[in-house]
């Protein structure tokens, strides 16, 4: 019996098979692509706020694939990061007790002229 609990720990939340309940899912999952190339993003840092306050930060991994669990009810702000693409911000995603939310985001890339102001901007 010792032996069956020891192995069933093991194995991910995910496996319905294991313990009482339907297991653990993750709260808000997705992935992040080029909005261009339609390629996976690594490395963007995303940044749950719940009432203006910073929650939890995760990276993509080099699918382009993050996942947050383990939050508070409520309503959210999600803000993807990546250097060279624009800032995406994502409101009033409402997360649920044992419910999942998947949220999937493409990111354009800056371009020099975003970067640099209009010559009229000084006028």
């Amino acid at each position: 019996m010792l032996l069956l609990a020891v192995s069933c720990s093991a194995i991910t939340y995910a496996n319905s098979d294991c313990g009482p309940g339907k297991g653990k899912k993750d709260d808000v999952n997705g992935n992040v692509t080029d909005a261009d190339e339609k390629k996976p993003l690594k490395d963007v840092s995303i940044t749950a706020y719940l009432s203006s306050k910073k929650e939890k930060v995760v990276l993509t991994d080099e699918d382009g694939n993050y996942a947050f669990d383990e939050l508070k009810p409520g309503t959210y702000k999600f803000v993807f990061e990546k250097t060279g693409y624009k800032k995406v911000v994502r409101e009033k995603i409402i997360v649920k007790v044992d419910e999942g939310f998947q949220l999937k985001v493409e990111m354009l890339m800056e371009k020099d002229s975003d970067l640099m102001p209009s010559p009229f901007h000084f006028y």
